[in-house]
């Protein structure tokens, strides 16, 4: 039967419309355009069309279509049809030609996109009807727009001479759309627009033509998108003159001597930045060729006078010798009543302490601790020009320990007593099983079956006990301990390094039956290829053992351990005391350090005491610092700032530039300060600083304005711009501010978990099972970006509960339970009332 051609479109529309009212089966559209026998200039002509669009976060996007002359107007995504109920249309008509205009919108959630992600890429089109056909609009592709944190290179330290070229390297995080990249140099934006001497490579990198002493400063790259905005670590460049001679002087006039001098400056130009000093001497001398100054023979009287001058001179040695000989006497009977103490603390400045003699009762008298022990460092260290000596002694305990300005506690202790304890502890294997208790680094409690958390605030330590970890029927008083590298010496061979506090949890030897996850903070760069990471173990003899290496766990191990940028999660059966150890692979290894800057709150005197801090990147030596502080009376004067300290064997190097001499004067006497290599990368010393001590002319003198520089010879380098009044600015005060990290250190039951109990259990057992669709906790680890570790997982009686485990561990306590719905509602679980659980269930 002939369908007349004005009826065509309407037929088509009600077919169309019945499809889209139905339950969204799927169907291809293929229709003929333009139809025949129709005027092609009454085909529909799109006004606006739907454009490229990014997802930002969780936000839908809108799409627009808007046709004339049209009838009808739908979008097709990914080539299905979008239901009729999405679609918000207005209809109008247009003024010049009376045609029918339709315009139409749709949403498009983050959800629609994901699903094809990773197949291709989502797209949608209009697809317009009028009287003469149809049209199709242009595609319009919709994607998820990110930007990676990490950065593929950063711009590193550099020195360089004037004049010189100089390149810092950059290249922006992974990111949709791709990363826009600009430069400051000291929080000032680079435009090299303004400055002919810069410019950016199309590699992003930046290139200043000829190095300027104005060039000298902190270089930071940071890429930007519609999503997120990410700042590099900063860069120091320090732009240096070395000096050179000015020309030399005339003659002077010829002396007594018979000899004239002239002399020159090294000011043309004057050393600057560490540039290095003028070669040679300042001062020339020579004999005059005047005739007045020509000498005769020395005569009979000449010769006696040498004779006796030498005669005084040998008498005057003679009683020098004299005096150093009985001055070593007497320093022998002083120096046997000298306690050393450089192995009593581990601080930047060593202290000596004088036991008292019989016969002085005025002298302070420390007993000696016999319950401490004593490690003995051992192993071959690699060949460094100023390494320590490859053998010393260290105790395991303290006498002292060290405060700033020379202030320490003494700790008293019954020697005979002590000792007896110590020595029945170890007898009986339980030495982890009496520790302190009230410190600011320990906290415990009591848990059975229903598992529990313990957390020592503020210092991203804790430790999760999952339910079922401990068996039912048993009740254990667990506890966690943060030691000082002091207190607990490490021994590390070779090229090891300290990267991770030294944690305690037990009591050790309880009957565990799920893994317990230790939580704790690292200061390493992750890298395969840089370092080897080792979990080391410290037995109830005292001995260490390494229990894991990362990279190369075995499924049915003990121990296993999730590797994070900033902290690592342990799982054990066992309890004990741990510790992360990392020996470098190449030069490119790194470590991550704080660097603080305190000064007093109050100055009463002309002296004004800049401390700088050199410390791992975790929260327990902030916390150490910040504690210290408040004891001395300090506050924190500039924003913290991250230096990646290399295994290149160079020191660390701290110089103070630009103080204003009329108003300050700097007693240090040399250009820089230096803490040794071995100091920081050992990993175990605490407090780690060095101190500029600036005098103002004034008492009334309170702004101060200089440049602090830190750097790692031939690495990376940090540089602070100091701008305050030191009376009244404490505008850094609240950067430091104690942040709250859950309120109560020990949370028993369930009120330790964000996932409910039985949601747990819900989902546990409806992921658990294998599936063939993929939609089991397989799928789930996958989507948590845990992947890596399925084969740990699977060799547990509950995969899912691992998984679980770790991500309760990450996220406490702010962790997004919609997302991790959103993770479990995305595996097409047949079972949609997972995160619900009914009033009878409660």
């Amino acid at each position: 039967m002939a369908v007349r051609p004005g009826l065509w479109p309407a037929l088509l529309g009600i077919v169309l419309s019945a499809w889209l009212r139905g339950s969204g089966a799927q169907q291809s559209a293929t229709m003929a355009n333009p139809v025949p026998g129709a005027n092609p200039d009454l085909l529909p002509h799109f006004l606006v069309e739907p454009e490229d669009v990014y997802i930002v976060k969780n936000k839908p996007v809108l799409l627009v279509c808007k046709a004339v002359p049209a009838t009808q107007i739908f979008f097709k995504c990914n080539g299905e049809w979008v239901r009729q109920v999405d679609h918000v249309i207005e209809r109008s008509t247009d003024g010049s030609s009376g045609l029918p205009t339709m315009e139409v919108r749709i949403n498009v959630s983050r959800q629609q996109v994901e699903k094809v992600f990773g197949l291709e890429e989502y797209w949608c089109q209009c697809v317009a009807w009028s009287s003469s056909g149809t049209t199709k609009s242009q595609k319009a592709y919709i994607r998820i727009a990110y930007l990676r944190k990490n950065f593929e290179q950063e711009p590193l330290a550099k020195e360089v001479s004037l004049e010189q070229g100089i390149v810092l390297p950059c290249r922006p995080p992974e990111g949709i759309p791709p990363a826009e990249v600009e430069w400051l140099r000291n929080e000032d934006l680079v435009d090299p627009s303004l400055d002919p001497n810069v410019y950016i490579t199309r590699e992003h990198s930046l290139v200043v033509r000829q190095a300027r002493l104005a060039d000298t400063a902190n270089y930071t790259c940071v890429a930007k998108n519609i999503v997120a905005r990410r700042r590099s670590a900063s860069a120091a460049v320090i732009v240096y003159v070395d000096g050179s001679w000015s020309p030399w002087s005339k003659w002077s006039a010829c002396g007594l001597d018979c000899t004239h001098w002239r002399s020159r400056e090294c000011s043309d130009p004057a050393p600057r930045n560490g540039g290095e000093e003028c070669q040679g001497a300042d001062l020339d001398s020579r004999n005059c060729t005047s005739d007045l100054c020509v000498h005769t023979a020395s005569g009979p009287e000449d010769v006696a006078l040498y004779v006796g001058l030498i005669a005084v001179a040998v008498c005057l040695l003679l009683l020098l010798l004299v005096l150093i000989l009985v001055y070593c006497r007497k320093k022998e009977g002083l120096d046997s009543d000298v306690a050393d103490s450089s192995i009593l603390t581990s601080g930047f400045q060593p202290v000596s302490i004088k036991p008292s003699k019989a016969d002085n009762p005025h002298l302070l008298t420390i007993q000696p601790d016999l319950s401490t022990t004593t490690t003995t460092y051992q192993g071959s260290l690699c060949s460094r020009q100023d390494g320590p000596s490859p053998k010393f002694q260290l105790t395991n305990g303290h006498l002292l320990s060290p405060l700033g300005g020379g202030r320490h506690t003494l700790h008293h202790s019954s020697p005979t007593s002590e000792a007896e304890e110590f020595v029945s502890r170890l007898s009986t294997q339980s030495y982890f099983r009496s520790l302190p208790r009230g410190t600011s680094n320990m906290t415990y409690g009591t848990f059975n079956f229903l598992g529990g958390r313990l957390m020592i605030p503020n210092t991203g330590i804790s430790l999760l006990i999952p339910p079922d970890a401990i068996p039912r029927g048993k009740i254990y008083e667990i506890y966690l301990t943060l030691h000082k590298p002091e207190d607990v010496r490490l021994p590390l061979a070779g090229c090891q390094t300290l990267l991770s506090p030294i944690v305690s949890c037990g009591p050790p030897g309880v009957l565990l039956t799920r893994p317990v996850i230790l939580a704790m903070d690292h200061c390493g760069e992750p890298s395969p290829d840089s370092w080897s990471l080792r979990l080391k173990k410290q037995s109830c003899e005292g001995s260490w053992e390494d229990v894991l290496h990362l990279g190369e766990e075995a499924p049915s191990h003990l121990y296993y351990c999730q590797l994070e940028a900033s902290a690592c999660y342990i799982f054990t059966e066992q309890l004990g005391r741990f510790a992360l150890v990392g020996e470098a692979l190449s030069v490119a290894a790194a470590k991550r350090l704080k660097l603080l800057l305190f000064a007093p709150v109050a100055c009463t005197s002309l002296e004004y005491n800049i401390r700088v801090y050199c410390l791992h990147d975790t929260h327990d030596a902030l916390k150490e610092v910040v504690q210290l502080e408040k004891q001395l009376g300090g506050q924190l004067i500039q924003e913290p700032r991250v230096l990646h300290f290399k295994d290149s064997y160079h020191n660390l190097r701290l110089s103070i530039h630009d103080v204003p001499s009329s108003l300050w004067k700097s007693k240090l006497l040399v250009s820089y300060q230096e803490i040794p290599f071995y100091h920081i990368w050992n990993g175990t010393q605490q407090y780690l600083h060095c101190t500029f001590t600036l005098e103002r002319v004034s008492p009334s003198t309170s702004d101060l304005a200089c440049k602090l520089w830190v750097w790692q010879v031939e690495g990376d380098g940090q540089s602070f711009n100091i701008n305050f009044n030191i009376t009244k600015d404490t505008r850094f005060a609240e950067l430091l501010a104690v942040e709250s990290e859950g309120g109560v250190p020990a949370l028993v039951g369930p009120s330790a978990f964000k996932i409910p109990f039985l949601i747990r259990q819900k989902i546990i057992s409806s992921l658990d099972p294998p599936c063939s669709r993929g939609a089991d906790w397989r799928t789930l680890a996958q989507k948590l970006h845990l992947d890596s570790h399925l084969s740990f997982f699977a060799s547990k009686p509950s995969p899912t509960a691992m998984i679980l485990n770790l991500w309760e561990a990450r996220h406490f306590p702010n962790g997004n339970l919609s997302q991790l719905a959103a993770a479990v509602a995305g595996l097409g679980q047949p079972d949609a009332g997972l995160f619900t659980v009914s009033e009878a269930e409660c």
